[in-house]
């Protein structure tokens, strides 16, 4: 079965014999290569809406997948049970994601896995995660149609990050690979572009972007 590049990154770092709830499945194209390809034995594809759960019955049916994957419609962690021990999302904002949890600290008690990419605010959504009881496990970096996503596995534990690292990924970090050179450089030139148009009197705001660019300019090793 073919998936594309993101989910099959995603897939690639998702536990052996893991209890996985996809939030927001979409057409369930990766619970269903999870199942397939055994490196899970059940699946949980939840949604928010009806018609991409309709869908993803279609596929599961059309791949045999009905025993190993169950639908489930609700919101964000609503339709969560203990018996899951890993959480996906992707395609959403860092905010909403965060959102998502900050709605349910309690079932991040019995959460050991998350796996997320984030379109944006990663650095937001590492301090939230990390600060309610997560550490980074492993990060990469997946092009698929011109676009470059961040992926972040976070596991059950404590580790200190410093400001840096949230920005940029820890792991990332130590790889500074050539999307991570790629993906900065898109970073540095929307802030500079951001910097040019934003009002004078917004002045937490450009001292915010004027920092970034800095940061990204001396990891990057671009001098100014």
């Amino acid at each position: 079965m073919k998936i594309n590049n993101r989910l099959k990154k995603i897939a690639d770092l998702v536990d052996k014999d893991a209890k996985v709830m996809d939030v927001g499945c979409d057409h369930a194209l990766l619970d269903i290569y999870l199942t397939k390809e055994k490196k899970i034995s059940y699946c949980i594809a939840s949604d928010i809406k009806e018609g991409p759960l309709n869908q993803a019955k279609e596929n599961i049916k059309a791949y045999q997948q009905q025993e190993k994957i169950e639908l489930r419609l609700g919101n964000g962690l609503d339709v969560y049970t203990e018996d899951i021990s890993t959480i996906i999302i992707s395609g959403l904002g860092g905010k909403t994601m965060q959102g998502i949890f900050a709605q349910n600290l309690e079932k991040l008690k019995t959460i050991d896995t998350i796996i997320l990419s984030p379109n944006n605010y990663q650095k937001d959504i590492r301090k939230f995660l990390t600060k309610h009881g997560y550490y980074i496990e492993e990060e990469v970096l997946i092009k698929e149609k011109k676009i470059i996503y961040q992926i972040i596995k976070f596991k059950k534990g404590k580790k200190k990050y410093k400001e840096q690292e949230y920005f940029f990924g820890p792991i990332l970090l130590t790889k500074k690979n050539f999307l991570f050179q790629e993906f900065f450089t898109n970073e540095l030139k929307s802030r500079k572009i951001l910097l040019a148009i934003l009002p004078k009197n917004f002045y937490i705001k450009r001292y915010k972007t004027k920092r970034e660019i800095k940061e990204i300019e001396k990891v990057l090793d671009i001098k100014a």
